[in-house]
């Protein structure tokens, strides 16, 4: 029996590495992704830690530029955390574009995968024709010598 030699199997092997690939930078751009909302969190927390600080220094005694560092820093605080929100939004549409290119890359192995099957078939095929030729030869031939003797 012959073997099966598929003519496209280096693009195949190619397009599985590419999908790894895509694999592997959707998994980091998921990664980054959950960093900067961890630090969006860490951001809303001290906001909110700064907050109650200013609220207690009202309560007590008034010291006036404790209350406006206070409140200096919480407006810091609060474009620290517009910023933030936009990185995350950006890391967001990083991983929406890296899970396209990974579901691409996906759907290419699977198309050349199936190619490869189609031809396996194919090549099934022409081999049970092959033997069902050979077996009505060799049938053809042993008959033909009985008939001789």
């Amino acid at each position: 029996m012959a073997i099966f030699r598929y003519g496209m199997q280096n693009v195949l092997n190619i397009k599985e590495k590419l999908e790894e690939q895509e694999k592997q930078n959707f998994a980091m751009m998921r990664v980054r992704l959950t960093e900067e909302e961890e630090k969006l969190e860490a951001l809303k927390a001290r906001r909110e830690q700064v907050a109650l600080e200013g609220k207690k220094m009202r309560e007590d005694k008034i010291d006036i530029l404790s209350i406006k560092e206070n409140t200096a820093l919480a407006s810091y605080i609060d474009e620290e955390i517009k910023g933030q929100r936009v990185k995350v939004m950006a890391a967001e549409k990083n991983l929406e574009n890296a899970r396209k290119r990974m579901q691409d890359a996906m759907q290419e192995r699977k198309i050349h995968e199936k190619l490869r099957e189609n031809a396996f078939e194919e090549f099934m095929k022409e081999e049970g024709i092959k033997e069902a030729k050979e077996i009505d030869e060799l049938t053809s031939y042993v008959y033909g010598q009985k008939d001789e003797e």
